[in-house]
């Protein structure tokens, strides 16, 4: 025994080293090619003493960094958490200037930006020099892991490590069933080739069971985490709605929408939610119950030392090295989206969207930090054995609204999910306790061209051409329904009601129209209550037709005194949803068997809209038009958008033995299930992944 951790020790001093030597050679190799950084007295030194010049400039930049920066970051709690990623460098370079600073004699100097890049340079070698040792030496690897398991375990004030299986759930935003089908085929021109995923592709033919499943009308991340997570999406017919009686728009990814539906939600069932025993939630909308929160919209106003949704970030830019990747991943993120966004208007691509603006910044927090900082908060969460831990990460719904679900673009990223993947599965395999990893999506998407593009108007400008209203000449641009946009406002401190956000309150009494994808919404604010069809033909005698009989709209949802709630399509088309009934042509037949059970369900909501309107879908091709400026969406019916996914592994039972789910609140009774049999399972004595695959 004692050999052993003489043995270790041994070991842990060589990593260190080799650290150090390796923090060397790259001051020494940058203080040879930049003019502005220099190792040696004005009068010039000898090899031997600028080498050891070196050394203790390195030496002094680690001891800082491992001292210093974890004290810099605390600090800087109340910094916006995408300005603190831009100050990575400069932070960096202060150290790194202060390092030179204590070489004796002043042999040690740079300007303030080659300061920066020579410490940007060297946190980038010794990470990669950390890296590949952990990787060669396994049981190093191993011991690290528990330690730090061990220390999360006792930090969290736990006595002993259960041995029952936890159950981590990682939503991949936006990802369709089908989608994940031909991620996970290899390419059709190489049948021996590698799949675009090739750890999930693993999991599939190995250990795991995919199953679809299908959304309810509102197909997008409020309605569908609010359902998985509490249990209900009760009262949510879209992303954003308008609510007569107060005059508020609530947008489903506002921080305090998103605190008031999960207030409704927990009052509506009675159950604080999925995670509420001994749970975490990651980059969510919601909070599920769970103790532990970070990047959660709904408690990102809270400044509890536990639940602060925004300590995350922090924990995760506490290590330098982190910080330094990331901020570097982040340019380069940024440049990729422009190059792209170039290369698709040089070639003439259509359809197209603007992705201009802030837009490759917000590509960038998505795909980038958002992801860095989810990822690492789920190791950290497997790593003291917490229960249960539900993650969205959201990269790949943030890039196919812009490029579209099937675009190159969007390979790129599904790679990158593929990556993490098999990162939260190998760690698993070292942590405390078994994991069960179960993969799923809260919708798909539709392609198609967005419906302003398509047809020279927009749904607003529609509606008021019904109405006899003037339109306005001046092009306006619609909100966009992504679920990183307010994520990342929320991280810069933007104010909800600032430059560029969306109304709270709307006034005056002209329609209010919304778009939620392809899924539209009509309110007239002067109309007490859920206005009528009939109320509406007497007031707006042309609307109700000019909507309907639009080649862009597939069909409208109102409410009839005499029939109750009515599916209107163009050429005089009804379903008249209480008793079955169809006059002439049925408006819902191309959007499938299920479409009128979710539409009934919607038209029975206290805050459904006076018209909810439904685009066309191209039954050929699965496209649809958003109201909203997005090649790919989601929010209504049809297409892809509809059909999500579970993967689950296959010692837990079935989804459901009766067919696939249908609706959120279907996929939470499934979750609870197995979180159910988790609790029951026999006990083990030993870390185990019971799904371990070989995974790169």
């Amino acid at each position: 025994m004692r050999m052993a951790a003489w043995r270790r020790a041994g070991g842990a001093v060589l990593r260190l080293l080799v650290v150090w030597a390796v923090s060397t050679l790259t001051m020494l190799v940058l203080a040879g090619v930049l003019p502005d950084f220099r190792l040696q007295s004005p009068d010039g030194d000898t090899a031997t003493r600028i080498a050891i010049t070196a050394a203790l400039g390195a030496g002094a930049f680690g001891l800082l960094g491992a001292l210093v920066w974890p004290l810099l970051v605390r600090a800087l709690l109340l910094v916006p958490a995408l300005v603190l990623g831009l100050l990575v460098f400069f932070l960096n370079g202060s150290l790194l200037w202060l390092a030179l600073g204590l070489i004796p004699e002043g042999r040690g100097e740079a300007d303030p930006q080659t300061a920066v890049v020579v410490a940007a340079a060297m946190s980038a070698a010794s990470s990669a020099a950390s890296t590949f040792l952990a990787v060669r030496d396994d049981s190093a690897y191993r011991r690290r892991l528990a330690r730090l398991a061990d220390r999360r375990w006792r930090r969290a004030g736990r006595r002993a490590v259960p041995t029952a299986p936890g159950t981590v759930f990682l939503q991949l935003d936006g990802l369709g069933h089908d989608v994940l089908c031909d991620a996970i085929r290899p390419p059709a021109d190489r049948p021996d080739g590698e799949p675009l995923m090739p750890a999930v592709a693993a999991l599939c033919r190995d250990t795991h069971r995919l199953t679809r499943w299908h959304t309810d009308w509102s197909s997008q991340t409020g309605a569908s985490q609010l359902a998985i997570l509490h249990g209900t999406n009760e009262d949510v017919p879209a992303f954003r709605w308008f609510e007569k009686e107060t005059g508020e728009v609530m947008v489903s990814n506002r921080p305090s929408s998103a605190a008031e539906l999960q207030r409704r939600a927990v009052a509506r069932t009675g159950d604080p939610g999925l995670l509420a025993h001994d749970g975490a939630s990651r980059g969510n909308l919601f909070s599920g119950g769970a103790a532990q929160a970070a990047l959660v919209l709904s408690v990102s106003a809270r400044r509890g030392r536990h639940n602060r949704s925004r300590a995350g970030y922090f924990a995760y830019f506490s290590d330098p090295a982190n910080a330094t990747r990331t901020a570097v991943s982040f340019t380069a993120e940024v440049v990729r989206e422009i190059l792209q966004a170039l290369r698709s208007r040089l070639r003439g691509e259509r359809p197209r969207v603007s992705r201009g603006g802030l837009y490759p910044f917000i590509r960038a927090f998505a795909t980038v930090v958002e992801r860095d900082v989810v990822v690492a908060a789920v190791l950290g969460d497997i790593l003291s054995g917490r229960t249960a831990v539900y993650a969205d990460l959201v990269a790949y719904d943030e890039v196919a609204h812009h490029s579209g679900p099937r675009g190159r673009d969007t390979h790129q990223v599904l790679r990158q999910l593929d990556r993490a993947v098999a990162l939260i599965a190998q760690a698993a395999e070292r942590a405390p306790r078994p994991y069960r990893l179960v993969l799923l999506s809260d919708h798909g998407q539709s392609p198609g061209e967005p419906f302003a593009a398509r047809y020279g108007l927009t749904l607003e400008d529609l509606v008021r051409v019904g109405c006899g209203l003037p339109v306005s000449r001046r092009a306006r641009r619609s909100a966009t329904g992504a679920e990183a946009r307010t994520t990342a406002r929320a991280a810069l401190h933007r104010p909800e009601d600032g430059p560029g956000a969306e109304p709270h309150h709307v006034t005056g009494p002209g329609p209010v129209v919304l778009g939620s994808g392809n899924l539209g919404l009509v309110s007239f604010p002067g109309i007490p209550g859920r206005a009528s069809r009939e109320e509406i033909e007497r007031r707006h005698p042309a609307l109700l037709r000019t909507l309907a009989d639009h080649p862009g709209i597939g069909f409208l949802l109102l409410h009839s005194e005499t029939c109750g709630p009515v599916v209107v399509g163009a050429d005089g088309g009804e379903h008249r949803l209480d008793t079955g009934e169809i006059v002439g042509k049925d408006p819902l037949a191309p959007y499938g068997p299920l479409a009128a059970d979710a539409v009934r369900r919607t038209a029975g909501f206290p805050h459904v809209a006076d018209i909810m309107v439904n685009s066309a879908l191209d039954p050929a091709t699965g496209s649809v038009h958003a109201f909203e400026e997005q090649i790919g969406s989601h929010g209504g019916l049809g297409g892809e958008q509809s059909r999500a996914f579970l993967l689950s592994p296959l010692l837990l039972s079935p989804p459901e033995g009766d067919g696939e789910p249908v609706g959120a609140e279907q996929v939470h009774r499934v979750l609870r299930r197995w979180l159910r049999e988790a609790e029951t399972a026999p006990a083990m004595t030993a870390p185990f992944f019971p799904d371990r695959v070989p995974l790169r």
